[in-house]
Formats: structure tokens, sequence, C-alpha cells
């Protein structure tokens, strides 16, 4: 069976656990793509229970499609997830999302049950370390396995989703000059890509723009637009000032690695 459709098959199998067995019934970790397929085919039809997706907080990238009965509560839905709060050792390798996405998939765990990784930064007590989103389901068992990333010592504790710290992330100012603000230039600056492997990133539907799927390379970007290149990170376009000498726009991204 194509991906595509069993994905659509899981999702109808949710919709009818959901609306049979009167609960609340989720699917696994959604990438953009997958994000897109789901929504348009929850709003193609009149679903029997309430739909949305759910990734722990209001920005994230991955998340699971949640198909709610009346009685569910916000509370209900929040308890999918689980924080694995990863702490690096002070003087340890400063991490990076691959290196956490890495570790956890040798650990044997596939990548649908976890969701986005807010890689922290060094802050004098600490080598910096992680908050990664998890299904609950597997939150124990990546507490009592995940130590290593590498040859990097972790240390590891299991919190609510209530916990989650998204105002620690590594954040790394680029500024840079580019022909104008469509797509693939924007991709090619953020990322240090040429255009035309940027361009051939966001037809292959690994880009989105503001937690949604974005394939057209000649879409107009703003300040504050949220850029994602699937396997590479995350940007944000934090500033369009003036144009240089050269009349080309001046702009400044905030990378998140």
């Amino acid at each position: 069976m194509h991906s595509d459709e069993l994905l659509l098959a899981r999702l109808e199998d949710k919709i009818n656990q959901a609306a049979d067995n009167y609960m609340l019934a989720a699917g696994d970790f959604l990438d953009m793509h997958q994000r897109k397929i789901a929504s348009d085919y929850c709003k193609s039809r009149k679903l029997p229970v309430e739909f949305l997706f759910y990734g722990g907080y209001e920005e994230a990238e991955r998340c699971m499609p949640v198909f709610l009965p009346d009685y569910a509560t916000r509370e209900d839905v929040a308890d999918l997830v689980r924080v694995i709060r990863v702490t690096v050792p002070k003087g340890g390798r400063a991490l990076t999302h691959r290196d956490y996405l890495g570790s956890l998939l040798a650990l044997g765990l596939d990548r649908e049950v976890t969701g986005d990784i807010l890689v922290r930064q060094p802050d004098g007590k600490t080598g910096g370390g992680a908050d990664i989103i998890v299904e609950t389901g597997v939150a124990e068992f990546i507490g009592m396995n995940y130590d290593k990333a590498g040859r990097t010592n972790l240390s590891v504790e299991i919190l609510p989703i209530d916990k989650l710290e998204t105002g620690t992330q590594n954040i790394v100012q680029k500024h840079d000059t580019v022909a104008s603000l469509r797509l693939d230039n924007i991709v090619a600056s953020a990322f240090a890509l040429s255009r035309a492997k940027a361009a051939e990133a966001i037809r292959r539907g690994v880009v989105s723009v503001n937690s949604m799927e974005a394939l057209k390379v000649d879409q107009e970007i703003g300040e504050g637009d949220r850029i994602v290149l699937r396997g590479k990170g995350k940007a944000v376009l934090a500033e369009v000032g003036g144009k240089s000498r050269k009349d080309r726009t001046i702009i400044t991204f905030n990378i998140y690695r």
C-alpha cells in the first residue's frame, strides 16, 4: 500500500475508534506533508467527532492527528505527550538536532513517536540539552534507556508537557542579502543552499512556512515567517531591512540549531 494510502487508512481507523467507542483517539506524529494530506482528508468529509492537530505547543511542526468525543478536554489531549528533558554535563560537546534524533533512532524507536526536538543552549551550568516531545507510551522506555548521544553522556527526566521550555533554544543570527523575498531565495539563504537546490527541496515537499507545506518556489515570505527545511532545521525571517548598494534586500534570520 502506498504510504499516503496507509496514512489515510490509519486516520480512518482512528476516526472510527473515537466515534464507535466514544473515546479520544490519536495517531502518531506527522510531518508537514502528512499533515497536509490528513487535513485535506478530514476537511473533505463530515466527521462524527472533533478533529485537531496537537504537537505540545502552539508552533509545533510535528503534530498528532487527534479525534475527540464531545466530553474530551484540553487536559485529556495534553496527556497524550510527555517532555523528555535532556541535559548535557558542563563541558560536554554541544549537541545538535541531528545528534538527538539519531541517538533516539538508535534506540530502535520510529521517528513517528517523537515530535519536535527543541535544542537548548549551554548556560554556564550545563553543556545545554534539549526538550524532546514524545508520545506518552514511549516516555518511560526513553527515560530508562536514553543515556548517550554518540560519546556524550546525557541525563534525562520525564516531565508533563506544561513544563516544556520553548524560550531557551540554540538560536544563531544570520545576516544576508537576497534578490527578492521569494521562498526559493529565502530557503537558499537560510540554509546555505544554491537556489536550484532550494527550489528542488520546495518541489519535493520538504519545506514548510508557518507550519504549512509550501510547494511554490515564488511564494512571498515576510517578516516573522517561520521556514522549516526537513532534515536541516528551522529559520525565522526576523527582519527585512533596506536595500544594499547592489539593490538587494537586506535580511536577518534567527536560525534554530
